[in-house]
């Protein structure tokens, strides 16, 4: 009788592998990190670990043995999730892996454009002294979480921590630590005009694909801030891009767009009240150590003792 199948479509260190291998120990692990040479592998792979796009039509058309992929990423919006369900496979995600990185890098952007970091930075390339009309604090400001998650938690966690009140959305409406205030989404034109700062940690769904444009930056004040890590296809580009260059919003931080690389051409690149990031809020030392061993290995061991994998399993209804 063969073994049952493993393929780790990633190089992991030889650590992490014999961690994989003493949980699994009477399976057959394949790794590497090159598709192609994985190919006949993928076709009868119980297990996939980590998702690439290059898989993806081996997997549909060839494989009936899968039963689970672990995601290397918390978004599920770019695997084929209607084709998935359909096969019966159960996913789960990276989700949780990012609390410390993201919200690192919101209070980053939200600081250095408070602070005129951004700013500074470009004086100092021109050897130029000025105030920039530095002046304001985030300290006692409002700040409007979207999408109270892991990442949304520790957020306005560090937030309570600047004496900021903290508004959150999320879709069940629950109560939540650190969380001043809690509303769902269709009370978000509630919550907009209060805010200061305005953050999306949002997953992308079709719930929430081109949830923000003119008419949410309309009811912004317009000394409010717009940070944006979560998908950028949440936000209406073009519209932002407006909402900046009128004063309707007064600055944003950015770490994803609509299209990615962010093209040369677009605006964005050398707005003064705008910081660009390249899609890296979440990267971390600790990566690999928190998927593998914070969410992959309980839901291993839950798997082969014939339970489903539940930490941070994904939701085919909800695309989460």
């Amino acid at each position: 009788m063969s073994k049952r199948k493993m393929v780790v479509n990633l190089g992991l260190d030889q650590q992490f592998m014999e961690q994989i291998k003493e949980v699994a120990s009477d399976w057959e692990i394949v790794s590497g990190k090159d598709p192609d040479q994985l190919q006949q592998d993928l076709k009868d792979a119980e297990i996939i670990l980590h998702w690439k796009k290059a898989i993806e039509q081996t997997v549909l058309e060839h494989n009936d043995q899968l039963k689970w992929i672990q995601t290397w990423s918390a978004g599920v919006n770019n695997l084929p999730l209607e084709a998935l369900k359909d096969k019966g496979v159960s996913i789960t995600s990276a989700n949780g892996v990012h609390a410390y990185p993201i919200s690192e890098t919101i209070f980053a952007l939200m600081l250095g454009l408070t602070r005129k970091i951004h700013a500074y930075v470009r004086q100092q390339q021109q050897k130029q002294w000025e105030n920039a009309d530095l002046k304001l604090e985030i300290h006692e400001k409002t700040i409007g979480v979207l999408g109270v998650g892991a990442i949304g938690l520790e957020t306005a966690k560090i937030a309570k921590a600047f004496g900021m009140k903290v508004l959150g959305v999320r879709h069940s409406g629950k109560d939540a630590d650190y969380v001043d205030e809690m509303y769902t989404p269709d009370q978000l034109a509630d919550v907009l005009p209060q805010c200061d700062f305005v953050v999306i940690t949002l997953p992308l769904t079709d719930e929430t694909e081109n949830l923000f444009g003119a008419e949410q930056f309309s009811q912004m004040k317009n000394s409010s801030v717009l940070i944006n890590i979560g998908r950028g296809p949440i936000v209406k580009e073009e519209e932002l891009v407006e909402a900046l260059q009128s004063g309707e919003i007064a600055g944003a931080g950015l770490d994803v767009f609509a299209t990615e690389p962010l093209p040369e051409d677009s605006p964005l690149w050398e707005m003064e009240n705008v910081i660009v990031t390249p899609h890296t809020a979440g990267a971390t030392e600790h990566y690999t150590e928190r998927v593998i061993q914070d969410i992959f290995i309980p839901n291993l061991k839950d798997y082969i003792e014939g339970e489903k994998p539940s930490k941070n399993l994904v939701d085919f209804d909800k695309g989460y």
